[in-house]
């Protein structure tokens, strides 16, 4: 199985390289449209910035060739964000495959802090990359901006309020968490992508 991961201007792609070389993949690190559109499935994982990251993206005309993948794709963290419609961050329009706006948390006076960051849990988990993966189970969070709860959330989270904690639209899955820091919940949703 050939799987490649988005290169771009996103931090934090290697440890995705790291968890999957455990599962026994060795992935191909690309900003190649021919090598993307080829590979049985594809990780848009990334920490970063989205107008930045999506300059990047558009630059490189990869904008295009995400949005027309046709294979199992997997986005995580700001990847599933780019995957929205518009973000706050940067004021940027994204690549639309979620008719969905990314916003800025607004912290608490005197309660919880942005960045959400730690581990936190997981309800309402539906379809294939939640298969076997209790209600409750915790995963690993690093972020400021969200998605709202949506017609296409098959996972919520709660922290200041409701979010998309995933995502699935057609054969696009996405991720606010890390799975690749999540660790055996991580590891399992890793699998359940894999064998899609």
């Amino acid at each position: 199985m050939e799987v490649a991961i988005v290169k771009y201007n996103a931090g934090n792609i290697y440890s995705v390289v790291c968890a999957l070389r455990r599962l026994g993949i060795d992935p191909v690190v690309s900003d190649s449209p021919e090598v993307l559109s080829r590979a049985d499935k594809v990780l848009f994982p990334g920490v970063g910035e989205a107008s930045s990251a999506m300059a990047y993206l558009r630059e490189h005309g990869l904008d295009r060739v995400i949005v027309n993948l046709t294979q199992p794709v997997l986005a995580i963290c700001i990847g599933m964000q780019l995957l929205c419609s518009h973000s706050e961050e940067g004021n940027v329009d994204c690549l639309g495959v979620f008719d969905t706006p990314v916003r800025r948390f607004v912290p608490q006076e005197r309660g919880l802090k942005v960045p959400h960051m730690g581990w936190n849990t997981l309800r309402n988990l539906q379809g294939p990359l939640f298969s076997g993966i209790d209600e409750g189970s915790y995963v690993y969070f690093v972020h400021s901006y969200y998605a709202p709860v949506s017609a296409d959330c098959v996972a919520v989270c709660d922290y200041i309020n409701p979010f998309c904690a995933a995502m699935n639209k057609n054969n696009f899955y996405a991720t606010q968490f890390h799975v690749e820091k999540s660790g055996t919940v991580g590891v399992h949703i890793l699998e359940n992508f894999l064998a899609l």
